[in-house]
């Protein structure tokens, strides 16, 4: 248990943090999520459509601080990919 004033705001402080950061690492998640499955749908148009808004949802998280530049520049790529192979197949 913290002692210090300085440290028991840290913890509070750590706290708020924790449940914004866990909410935006949570939608980033959804958004994945539904492109994810409009690829096994195997629907073009729609996963096209979640790709659009998954992308920009990505790379908020990392404005934000939220998941690493390289990281999601991985994960947009590899969608991008699945959902390309999707249009040619």
């Amino acid at each position: 248990m913290a002692h210090h004033k300085s440290a028991k705001k840290r913890i509070v402080r750590n706290a708020k943090r924790y449940e914004i950061n866990h909410s935006r690492k949570s939608r980033t998640r959804t958004f994945m999520k539904k492109v994810e499955m409009a690829i096994a749908s195997g629907d073009y148009d729609q996963a096209q459509a979640a790709i659009t808004t998954a992308a920009p949802e990505i790379a908020r998280a990392v404005t934000k601080g939220v998941m690493h530049k390289n990281t999601a520049a991985r994960k947009i790529s590899r969608l991008n990919a699945r959902v390309k192979a999707l249009k040619a197949a």
